[in-house]
């Protein structure tokens, strides 16, 4: 096991370090060239499209709105990563590794912006609303189904099954670290994971066994609460050790470019750590989000693709910044914890041992919301691969199943190999992304043109004739001659 576990980890760091990173990054320059830097000069807009009102589907009920598109995008991406993650960064990478995870993430907004709006301008229309993603673009955008079966198949194992298994062992481990505290017991009673992996499936349950609506209505719901209790915990942090924020800047910049070396991290491992677990935590260009994005009812793809773009700061620029400032001005011991153990220790250096319990239930929030939306995306991409729903039952069903053998096992193997497959489910997605990518300017100057003339953009199939594959569309709403 312990050869097969190097193995992969080898494997791994070969594929992420010369294929995925490298083409991630190209491709990310590459829009912000192509949209005139998109993700800068957007943001104003970005609020104000999510607050749009969405039509009504097929089965006579409202059809998921944009934020609630955005919430369960936002859902899938802020997990435990957020806390272990980006620890995990620093505690190898250095102080360093912080900045560039924000300069990845300026990066790749772009590449989120791109990939969100193909997903919009490729979905289809099922009775829910809307449902869509890579694999859609791959069959009707590219006319490669069979490139689509493999991205579907791929974000269905490690989406559906690997991660949610991943954050369900998370719940256990805080959850009986809480409790062996507050008993003193050196470690947890064997009945408590079983207890916590029924408990598990029983919450996760009610949620999905409800079908997609309920899922998207409890991510509005629970992001935002959780994104505010863990703000206002890193806010209250660093407001106890305010003196030491330009310190702590000085740090993140001077290990970023090697004029401070902390923790032996040189420039390229802060580099490297920085990139990969902003990457693992954003998701740009992974092909995860644009599943979340294409179910909105929007009137043009480009505001989807807005609203994905804003996800990407939201996770790395304000949920990953809260974890690495709580981290860094608790003058963290390098070497000594790794992982979500340094988060809990920086709480419990300023807060008191009571920090153990507020981690436990941050990590619950996100480690659910996390479930939510991953669950959502092997959904639509199961309909993909069939149009019989009655097998969707049977998915919801095994994703609970997996969900309890999360928690009562050990999963080192699982996330290994989820690391592998999720650069593969990246690399066919963005082998579809580039050719597609002039589709994706035409949009932005199209929403443009209409935002210039005052309008709230409205796009038809008829604005783009020479495009095949488009399924929805249609001409049948007026443009609207709203100021805006």
């Amino acid at each position: 096991m312990d050869a097969l576990m190097e193995l992969i980890g080898e494997v791994n760091d070969v594929f992420w370090t010369y294929l995925v990173i490298p083409i991630l990054v190209l491709l990310g320059l590459y829009f912000t060239v192509r949209t005139a830097g998109v993700q800068f000069r957007m943001i104003p807009q970005m609020l104000r499209d999510l607050r749009g009102a969405p039509e009504k589907a097929p089965d006579g009920k409202r059809s998921i709105s944009s934020f609630q598109a955005f919430s369960i995008s936002a859902a899938a991406r802020i997990g435990t990563g957020n806390v272990a993650g980006v620890a995990i960064a620093i505690a190898v990478g250095g102080p360093g590794a912080v900045f560039w995870m924000w300069v990845m993430a300026i990066i790749v907004g772009a590449l989120a912006f791109a990939e969100s709006t193909l997903a919009q301008l490729f979905k289809v229309r099922d009775r829910y609303g809307y449902r869509g993603g890579p694999a859609y673009y791959m069959q009707h955008g590219l006319n490669a189904r069979w490139m689509g079966v493999i991205f579907a198949v791929v974000i269905i194992f490690t989406f559906g099954f690997s991660f949610n298994m991943v954050q369900a062992n998370s719940i256990t481990d805080v959850v009986s670290t809480s409790i062996t505290t507050i008993t003193g017991d050196a470690e947890p009673s064997g009945w408590l994971a079983p207890v916590i992996g029924i408990a598990l499936v029983a919450l996760v349950g009610v949620v999905i066994l409800g079908g997609v609506r309920r899922i998207a209505y409890v991510a509005s719901l629970a992001v935002p609460f959780m994104a505010l209790i863990y703000l206002l915990v890193g806010l209250v942090v660093v407001g106890m050790n305010v003196e030491k924020v330009p310190e702590v800047f000085a740090s993140i910049v001077g290990s970023a470019f090697g004029f401070e070396q902390i923790g032996g991290a040189a420039v390229g491992t802060a580099i490297m750590q920085g990139i990969r677990r902003g990457l693992f935590s954003n998701e740009a260009g992974m092909g995860s989000a644009p599943n979340a994005g294409a179910s909105a009812a929007v009137s043009h793809p480009a505001k989807q693709g807005l609203a994905q773009t804003l996800g990407v700061y939201f996770d790395t620029l304000i949920v990953c910044s809260i974890t690495a400032f709580i981290i860094l001005v608790s003058d963290p011991v390098y070497g000594e914890d790794v992982g979500a153990a340094l988060t809990q220790t920086a709480l419990e250096t300023n807060l008191g041992s009571w920090a153990v319990h507020l981690l436990t239930v941050i990590v619950l929030l996100l480690a659910f919301t996390s479930v939510l939306g991953n669950t959502f995306y092997g959904e639509a991409n199961l309909r993909f691969l069939t149009g019989n729903d009655r097998i969707v039952p049977l998915f919801r069903l095994t994703v609970l199943g997996m969900l309890y053998l999360g928690a009562v096992s050990s999963l080192d193997l699982v996330w290994s190999f989820a690391d592998v497959t999720m650069g593969l489910m990246a690399v066919v997605n963005l082998l579809a992304v580039a050719p597609l990518g002039a589709l994706v300017i035409r949009l932005l100057k199209d929403y443009e043109k209409q935002r210039k003339d005052g309008l709230d953009p409205v796009f038809t199939r008829e604005s783009m004739p020479d495009v095949r594959g488009i399924q929805c569309w249609d001409s049948g709403v007026e443009r609207s001659t709203e100021k805006v």
